[in-house]
């Protein structure tokens, strides 16, 4: 028979081998990580080393974001024309001209509407000026609309595009009044693809080999 005695004996003995509260959680009964070392002091973070700092990796370039200025920037529009001038072999003239960042790029010949102008005598105009060549507007093919930021302005582009057909005249850039043409060539209707320097122009000469191919 256990005395209140003995009862106060035993639970003395249990308090002696464990002291946890009951209502902690248990301890932590195994890790895979080596003993837990106690917390230093807190400090200032170590300066970065070498070792500590991810390898450069050699694509990498400085970054660069769109300017958020531009967003509030006024706009304006401009209005272009020119376009494919044929003679009767079937070749087309292109231009070289300087780009803003100063390459040289082939390019379709073309300028701005003047005032009182329709896109077909701009078109025929511009090919004149920049070509030598004196040509008809014999269809339309498309009109290019793009954007792009000026210094003080963004600008909403739009270039008709038009089918000419050769009249009278020789190359030259002798006749442009901007001397912005470099050169001009005739190139064969099936090359401009590899010899055009914009993606735009490009596409004017394959939908116009698309529209001719519907015609036949």
């Amino acid at each position: 028979m256990i005395t209140p005695a003995d009862l106060a004996r035993m639970l003395a003995h249990a308090a002696g081998k464990h002291t946890q509260n009951p209502l902690e959680p248990d301890t932590l009964l195994y890790t895979s990580q080596s003993p837990r070392q106690p917390e230093p002091e807190p400090s200032a973070p170590p300066a970065p080393t070498p070792a500590m700092m991810p390898p450069r990796r050699s694509g990498d370039g400085p970054t660069t974001f769109a300017s958020l200025d531009a967003q509030e920037l006024p706009v304006v529009r401009e209005y272009s024309a020119g376009g494919l001038v044929f003679d009767e072999r079937g070749r087309v003239a292109i231009i070289a001209r300087h780009s803003r960042s100063g390459h040289l790029e082939w390019c379709l010949p073309k300028g701005h509407i003047e005032k009182g102008e329709t896109p077909q005598q701009t078109a025929v105009r511009e090919v004149h000026e920049e070509t030598g060549i004196l040509g008809e507007v014999v269809e339309s093919i498309a009109t290019i609309d793009y954007w792009f930021t000026g210094t003080n302005q963004r600008v909403h582009k739009l270039v008709h595009h038009f089918a000419l057909r050769r009249i009278s005249g020789e190359l030259t850039v002798e006749g442009d009044p901007d001397h912005e043409a470099e050169d001009a060539i005739w190139v064969d209707f099936d090359d401009l693809d590899d010899v055009l320097s914009y993606p735009n122009e490009r596409k004017i000469a394959w939908l116009y080999a698309k529209k001719r191919n519907r015609q036949e």
